[in-house]
């Protein structure tokens, strides 16, 4: 088929701008730019003026966990604890998430809070940003002591009962032990879940829920509907022996499913107040002894690291593992990456690109911790967000959603990085967030030979837009998704487009 009539960009710095695009089964064929194609008979496809990009990668996704998400109640943007527990009880549902309590006037979660609405079955809720859970007191009888670990919060009152949240570690023993999902559910949930990601434009995902068995989830899926998504798998680094055993290096799969890379965390987050800062707050998961420790380990299998680094001790600790480990990584072309780099000390910026380290941040992040960064962090904020001078300093910077953190829309980023309403330094251009968004999450996976940009050869993955967001005029948080492809195929609203 030949798409014209329309704006196409290629986001290739060599032809950015094309006049007609051609694909011939999965990738694109002949001379961009031009109608010179081998093509038999060409489908011609109108585009009426709307625009063609590469399409949008989400960089950083708890998939199965968003797809999830999507069936259970969320409390977000919930005012207070009585307007929560009042949320929960209409629902029905005995898990949700989105609880961020910050600002609640009439006090914190509590168990007692839950009991009130179910006493006898467990019931949980996530916090925004995954990192606390709320449990009511059958959760808490149901894993009885087995709660307290070495990176994890148990938060007690006065008397020294468990009030009923529980932070990092402890929270994801609870996840990983007591609130797993029947397999076909999930399966359910994320083939679901691949349609309203096609919807918004998403063609791959770089997925974070890398616990061991989720990788046979994609595989159950994609047996029962192919995939509609590309999906680079991250895996926990505690998975590194048996990877040894097995021989098994990241990249392995297929072109719709592959292994990446292996995940591992510095500290908490901003919103649990569990951030490692310089100040000495937060909590240490991994120190930056450990860290290097696990990408010697990594790099002697052949596998990148990505870590999660919210806080400026976390991020300085990673980029110091990182830098110290370099001969070993960067002679076999790893490609390491830091999940968030949130708050960085200003002179730390630099470092990312200095060492060859990427940043796969959430540009959505920016105006929805305003308030939060602003509280909890002050004095810290000229290196908070930094994603400008991280563009600025040569650095790679792949943008995500941390979906179900946020939503899952890659356009609501760009939007996001370009219009962000605190710390304007750092807006971006919208070339640079589309970048982000399509051109270096390709280069992290290792296909930018492949994906990412509009050129012959490359995979047929692409959206249209109903306007030209590079044009002046063009009302950026108006745009829409029209359509959207993968492989040749229309994987979202196939034209004709009225």
């Amino acid at each position: 088929m030949i798409f014209e009539n329309g704006t196409i960009r290629t986001l290739d710095p060599s032809l950015p701008l094309a006049g007609s695009l051609a694909v011939a089964g999965d990738r694109i064929a002949g001379s961009v730019g031009t109608h010179e194609t081998a093509l038999a008979s060409p489908e011609i496809v109108n585009l009426g003026g709307r625009c063609v990009l590469p399409g949008f990668t989400d960089s950083h996704v708890h998939f199965p966990t968003w797809a999830m998400t999507q069936r259970e109640v969320s409390l977000e943007d919930c005012a207070s604890l009585a307007e929560a527990v009042a949320r929960i009880r209409g629902s029905g549902s005995r898990r949700g998430y989105g609880w961020r309590n910050a600002e609640w006037p009439d006090g914190p979660p509590t168990r007692q809070a839950l009991d009130a609405i179910d006493s006898e079955h467990p019931v949980s809720m996530w916090s925004k940003d995954y990192h606390s859970l709320w449990l009511n007191s059958a959760a808490l009888a149901l894993a009885g002591g087995d709660l307290e670990v070495e990176g994890g919060v148990v938060e007690r009152d006065e008397r020294g009962e468990p009030t009923g949240v529980l932070r990092e570690e402890s929270a994801w023993r609870f996840k990983d032990r007591y609130r797993q999902y029947p397999a076909d559910e999930m399966v359910d949930a994320m083939s679901d879940g691949m349609k309203l990601a096609n919807s918004r434009g998403v063609t791959c995902i770089h997925d974070k829920d890398g616990w061991l068995g989720a990788i046979g989830l994609w595989q159950r899926l994609d047996r029962q509907t192919p995939l509609t998504l590309r999906v680079w798998q991250s895996t926990p680094w505690e998975s590194i022996p048996h990877l040894r055993e097995i021989g098994l290096r990241g990249g392995l799969g297929s072109p719709m499913l592959r292994l990446g890379y292996l995940k591992a965390f510095m500290d908490g987050t901003l919103g649990s107040q569990t951030a490692w800062m310089l100040d000495g707050s937060g909590v240490r998961i991994t120190s930056g002894d450990e860290l290097a420790e696990i990408v010697r380990e990594a790099a002697g299998i052949g596998w990148s690291v990505g870590v999660h680094a919210i806080g400026d001790r976390a991020n300085r600790e990673a980029l110091d593992a990182f830098e110290r480990t370099r001969e070993l990584w960067a002679p076999q072309g790893l490609r390491p990456r830091i999940e968030h780099a949130q708050c960085l000390a200003p002179e730390d910026v630099g470092r990312f690109a200095q060492i060859g380290v990427a940043a796969s941040v959430q540009f959505s992040h920016a105006p929805s911790d305003e308030e939060l960064a602003k509280r909890f962090w002050p004095g810290k904020l000229d290196g908070a967000y930094s994603y400008r001078s991280l563009v600025d300093s040569r650095a790679v910077v792949a943008n995500g959603s941390d979906a179900p953190v946020e939503e899952l829309d890659p356009w609501a980023g760009v939007v996001a990085g370009v219009l962000r309403h605190w710390r304007e330094d750092q807006r971006l251009t919208v070339e640079q967030a589309l970048h982000a968004t399509c051109v270096a999450p390709a280069w992290l996976s290792y296909d930018e030979r492949t994906r990412g940009t509009l050129l012959p050869g490359r995979h047929a993955d692409l959206v249209v837009l109903d306007a030209d967001p590079l044009d002046p005029e063009t009302d950026l948080e108006a745009v829409q998704v029209v359509a959207t492809m993968v492989a040749g195929r229309w994987v979202h609203n196939p034209p004709p487009w009225d």
